[in-house]
């Protein structure tokens, strides 16, 4: 069996797939597959693609070319076309160091960890910041605790990280056509884990972009209450809710007063941004009308001005 599968979604990004294409054929780790998911490109992508498959001639490399889905339908396309023991996700406009799956991947043989996670190196265009994993150190037995404080404290992202194929079935794949699917994604499969590994290097290279979400305002940005609401449905059907409730409020409403408030400040109408700040302090208070009792909130959001707010 091949050892990581990589799943590369690729859409309009002919400034930078090249470059991801060439930090994955050259890793030390040789036992890969390299899955490209083209979702539609309009631009040259498609094209580097192939050029890069001639030039290097390596048959790791799987290009699929398909109608726009959006990237959770192109990762949802790649986990299907999976071989590998675990998979890996790595944005097409990104790039990864060397030997970053080899590292990951020889944390498993100290134990078979279900995930393995990395630092990141944030790349902008006038300085690096380094993003920590927010996993201090290997778990092996993981409680209800345990993951109640990796929903809290981990960067929620999912390519900085490795995953053990069989974790990712048919209900915890990515939610197609919604913003923040990492989030959703992450959280869903966090309590079914029962151990995580950590690297602890900048091993991802992400590439900050200006028209990426984190820069812009965009109506897309109203995703992050569907994504949450998904999340408290998900966690009832399953009957989670009774464990992991006082977490699921924190990380509701931290997403919504802290992320949805400080992105929507970007919004040049004056009008659009106070109809959205009355529309989460209404939503937040009809779905957790209690959530300043919450401890997380207590304990890590006290200093948050915008917590004060409301």
């Amino acid at each position: 069996m091949t050892k990581i599968s990589v799943i590369v979604p690729a859409y309009n990004i002919e400034l930078y797939i090249g470059k991801c294409i060439e930090s994955l054929i050259t890793q030390t780790l040789k036992d890969i597959e390299i899955i490209i998911i083209n979702d539609g490109s309009t631009d040259k992508t498609e094209q580097i693609i192939k050029e890069k498959i001639e030039q290097y001639k390596d048959e790791r490399i799987i290009l699929y070319t398909k109608e726009n889905g959006g990237q959770s339908d192109a990762r949802n396309f790649g986990i299907r076309k999976a071989n590998g023991e675990y998979i890996a996700f790595v944005d097409g406009d990104d790039y990864i160091e060397s030997d970053m799956l080899l590292k990951m991947y020889e944390k498993t043989k100290e134990y078979p960890y279900d995930i393995v996670t990395c630092d990141v190196n944030c790349k902008y265009p006038d300085k690096n910041v380094e993003i920590k994993s927010g996993v201090l150190s290997d778990i092996k037995k993981m409680t209800t605790e345990n993951k109640k404080d990796l929903i809290l404290s981990s960067y929620a992202v999912v390519w900085n990280k490795i995953y053990k194929k069989e974790l990712i079935t048919k209900d915890k794949l990515f939610m197609k056509g919604v913003w923040y699917e990492d989030v959703l994604f992450l959280y869903k499969l966090f309590p079914y884990i029962n151990s995580i590994g950590v690297v602890n290097e900048k091993l991802y290279n992400y590439i900050q972009r200006e028209n990426s979400v984190t820069y812009t305002y965009n109506e897309k940005l109203y995703d992050i209450i569907k994504v949450l609401k998904e999340l408290c449905t998900y966690y009832k059907e399953r009957e989670l809710e009774h464990y992991y409730n006082d977490i699921l409020e924190y990380v509701y409403v931290r997403y919504t007063f802290a992320t949805f408030v400080k992105r929507l400040a970007k919004c040049r109408d004056k009008n659009k941004f106070n109809s959205g700040v009355e529309f989460v302090i209404r939503d937040v208070k009809q779905t957790y009308p209690n959530y300043k009792k919450n401890k997380f909130i207590k304990r890590n959001c006290r200093k948050e001005l915008l917590f004060k707010k409301f």
